[in-house]
């Protein structure tokens, strides 16, 4: 027996959502915090709005992702975004000589409903690499940045 799948929202009060996206790997193996999937992932997200999608700020931990995601009227859904990221990272892994499978299935998305929304969950989420232990300062964490400038109007 599985757990129904939860549903995605049909519809929006808004015609350009910010997501706050999370992705995990599989059986949280420790694959993202390198150099080339960095790149790879700073790459396919800069062409993003030839789809109308932005990423924002983001960070990739060892073991999942988190990044900001706004999706423009008339562009790929999110699910079909962050369906065609797994198949990419997966492909430089497996170009690294990792073996598959790389991503749990699904996704975890959340609609901002405002700026400051956005600001305290990237406060949040920047600390990620500092409560585990892996940097002293949240600056110090090379997997992280932001590819495009997101913003969304306070409520």
């Amino acid at each position: 027996m599985h757990k129904p799948r939860l549903q995605r929202l049909k519809w929006l009060f808004t015609d350009r959502p910010l997501f706050f996206i999370t992705a995990a790997t599989y059986r949280r193996r420790r694959l993202l915090d390198q150099p080339r999937v960095h790149e790879v992932f700073r790459s396919f997200c800069e062409k993003g709005p030839a789809h109308g999608v932005f990423v924002g700020r983001y960070v990739l931990m060892p073991d999942h992702l988190h990044c900001f995601v706004g999706v423009a009227p008339g562009g790929l859904s999110l699910s079909k975004w962050v369906q065609i990221l797994k198949v990419t990272l997966a492909k430089s892994l497996r170009e690294q000589g990792h073996e598959g499978p790389f991503w749990q299935k699904g996704f975890f998305d959340h609609v901002l409903r405002s700026g400051e929304s956005y600001n305290r969950k990237w406060e949040y989420v920047r600390e990620n690499p500092v409560r585990a232990g892996l940097v002293k300062q949240s600056a110090d964490w090379p997997f992280q940045g932001e590819i495009h400038r997101l913003s969304i109007p306070d409520l």
